[in-house]
């Protein structure tokens, strides 16, 4: 039923990558659509990832490529390797040995690409989400009703201890939109769909390298694809859940998030608009942010009941101007705590 290669040669056309295993009767030529996943230390949640896409009842035309970015351990590619062999949907599980999320990412797609020819799209889960009923079709479907080039989903938070899910209402958990249809940019690449189109057109690494361990990627290939007019939508069907741990709802894990995402926001827009007169244009957002941001908080703190969700408005300005001082924090840096 299938194969594995235990000590892969790299792969020619993907550098920094080896094949693990491969379904023995997947037939490249009749591949569509690939789901990439990347994985890293999860291999019990892997396992319920990917049976979560089976019990879609996906056709012969969609595949799966499984990213193991722990070249040292291999705990995803082994679980990879086992459920592969007894799957009904098939695909490749790789290593990418260069640690970090955007190489793991970049490893998926270029072996999507160079692995099936007649691909049309590629989606995105990771390795702690569990997909909800219809969500390829329903990313799909709302592809082809939009024309959007790249469709996201939302990523429903859901804590380990239920006690913890009142923390659902923090911002760094809520779907950046809620109805089906065109929207300006998508964040997150947690769920998602692309069109080769894009694939094809956008310069490789896609994502950069620069963001391997401080998250944000996603939002800088998204701001690049939206650059050379691409279009993008998102489908409130095509659900995902999230599997949270309960280390973030601790104060500490959602204050290095917060902080983290207004540097990433800086970091995003001081690239839009280069030289000294972009940053002295970020450095004027930042501090209106700042400005405004005990107003905003206490409206937030009010709405949501939570004094502590109130501060998010107020970390993410402070972590803007951190980014000044080249203060950014590695959040994926070490994943134990991630």
């Amino acid at each position: 039923m299938f194969s594995i290669n235990r000590v892969p040669a790299m792969t020619p056309d993907v550098p920094f990558v080896s094949e693990f295993a491969r379904s023995s009767n997947l037939t490249p030529d009749h591949i569509r659509v690939v789901i990439t996943v990347p994985t890293f230390r999860r291999p019990e949640h892997l396992m319920t990832t990917l049976d979560s896409l089976q019990a879609q009842g996906m056709g012969s035309e969609v595949a799966v490529v499984i990213m193991d970015n722990d070249a040292e351990g291999l705990e995803g590619a082994r679980a990879a390797a086992d459920w592969l062999e007894g799957s009904q949907l098939k695909g490749i599980a790789i290593v990418a040995h260069r640690r970090g999320n955007c190489h793991a990412y970049n490893a998926g797609w270029e072996t999507a690409l160079a692995e099936f020819p007649r691909l049309t799209h590629i989606a995105v889960i990771d390795d702690d989400e569990i997909a909800g009923p219809g969500w390829l079709s329903g990313l799909m479907e709302t592809g082809r009703e939009t024309g959007a080039d790249l469709v996201g989903g939302p990523q429903i938070p859901v804590f380990t201890d239920k006690a913890l899910d009142g923390w659902r209402r923090h911002p760094v958990f809520t779907p950046h939109y809620h109805s089906t249809g065109l929207v300006p940019i998508l964040y997150s690449s947690g769920n998602v769909l692309i069109s080769r189109a894009v694939l094809d057109m956008m310069p490789k690494p896609y994502l950069d390298p620069a963001f391997n361990f401080i998250g944000g990627g996603d939002s800088d290939f998204y701001r690049r694809a939206r650059a050379r007019g691409f279009e993008f939508g998102w489908s409130a069907e095509a659900a995902v859940m999230e599997t949270l741990p309960s280390r973030r709802a601790e104060f500490s894990w959602l204050n290095a998030r917060s902080l983290r995402n207004g540097a990433i926001s800086a970091i995003l827009e001081k690239r839009q608009w280069p030289g000294m007169p972009g940053r002295v244009r970020t450095l004027a957002k930042s501090l209106a942010l700042l400005a405004a941001s005990p107003l905003r908080g206490l409206g937030l703190g009010l709405r949501t009941g939570s004094a502590v969700i109130g501060l998010y408005h107020i970390q993410v300005a402070v972590g803007r101007l951190m980014e000044e001082f080249g203060m950014v924090n590695e959040q994926y840096r070490n994943p134990e705590s991630n």
